[in-house]
């Protein structure tokens, strides 16, 4: 259930993140392919790394709301992060 709330939170943060910051913006499309991939990166490496109790109630079936909410911050700004990734080599690949 997280990794699908990672995948949709990620989403909406890279059309967010491309909405936001116009330099970066690549279209509906790649906005949100983006933010899917950072989604599910965001929320993967939130898990393993740096949530310590939020992880331990994720895995264990519990979704509390502190889990949600670390879940829709890590796939927001997972997306985001992939989002600005992708423009910039898409900018260096068009010159």
């Amino acid at each position: 259930m997280e990794l699908l709330i990672g995948l949709i939170s990620g989403a909406v943060g890279g059309n967010v993140a491309g909405g936001l910051i116009g330099k970066i913006n690549q279209g509906t499309l790649i906005n949100s392919i983006a933010g899917i991939v950072g989604g599910g990166l965001g929320g993967t490496i939130l898990s393993a790394v740096g949530a310590g109790d939020v992880a331990a109630a994720a895995s264990s079936g519990g979704l509390d709301i502190g889990s949600i909410v670390a879940q829709v911050a890590g796939g927001g700004v997972g997306g985001g992060a992939v989002l600005a990734i992708v423009s910039v080599v898409r900018n260096m690949i068009g010159k």
